[in-house]
């Protein structure tokens, strides 16, 4: 019991820590808060004529088409702000002094974790309070969008814990770069815009099982949006594969980020 509060309180203090990092930063704060926004807007004004959703018609049927995939993919996109923090701290020699210091072993990266849920929390505030105001809203009743929002926050868990190990990982000073070519394939290929079943047999095949489809897919069924359907089998069963997916991802990658922390020095 004295460990786990011990551990409980070391993660508290850096979580702490990153939070007041983000405090002296406004800047960087606000600019990736309304990066999402700006997507939103893009979409939903400057290529939503164009775009047609089954069941949906006009411009504010498409938006609610629009915002549901916007909340997950800017759950999948936090993966790099995790992947950056952890290499910085592990580039400037901050992570082998916190090794060296009688706290927990898991304090650094569960402290990053649950800062970064946070900041997860706050960006889906800011989207959601931009979609209401466009005319945005969820008709399946509270619980079923509570359970959809905690969907996302189930994606974005998974997501940190690959950011976590990339960072403890990779190295270079094209890391971010080499990242970023990873993550923004994985989230535009999946059916946040476009119908799977518009694409070719085998990418179409690829964007069905993407993990970010199936939040997608669950997201706007939980909020009562429209969305592409699909006979698949995933497809119809997104909401059981909006939770198997990040809890698979977890079940890998939290493990592998254990291991590396303790072995970062080999």
């Amino acid at each position: 019991m004295n460990r786990l509060r011990w551990a409980l309180a070391d993660g508290a203090t850096l979580t702490r820590r990153d939070l007041d990092h983000w405090a002296r930063q406004p800047a960087q704060v606000v600019v990736g808060l309304l990066f999402p926004v700006m997507i939103v807007l893009m979409f939903g004004y400057l290529l939503g004529g164009g775009m047609t959703v089954p069941g949906a018609a006009g411009g504010s049927a498409y938006r609610e088409f629009l915002i549901p995939g916007t909340l997950a993919l800017t759950m999948v996109f936090g993966l790099e702000g995790t992947f950056q923090a952890i290499k910085t701290d592990v580039a400037k020699g901050v992570t082998d002094r916190f090794r060296s210091m009688p706290m927990a072993s898991s304090a650094v990266v569960v402290g990053r974790s649950v800062a970064d849920l946070l900041n997860a929390v706050v960006s889906l505030a800011v989207l959601v309070l931009c979609g209401l105001a466009i005319g945005w809203r969820w008709h399946s009743g509270l619980g079923a969008a509570l359970a959809a929002f905690g969907l996302l926050l189930l994606l974005r868990f998974a997501m940190l814990w690959i950011g976590i190990y990339l960072g403890l990982v990779v190295r270079g000073e094209g890391a971010l770069v080499a990242v970023q070519i990873l993550v923004w394939p994985l989230g535009f290929l999946s059916n946040t815009f476009a119908a799977p079943s518009s694409m070719p047999g085998w990418l179409g095949a690829i964007a069905e099982w993407n993990p970010l489809s199936s939040t997608v897919s669950a997201a706007r069924e939980l909020f009562g949006n429209p969305g592409w359907g699909g006979d698949s089998w995933v497809a119809q069963h997104a909401i059981l594969m909006a939770v198997v997916w990040p809890l698979l991802l977890v079940a890998i990658f939290f493990p592998l980020s254990v291991h590396r922390y303790r072995n970062l020095d080999r």
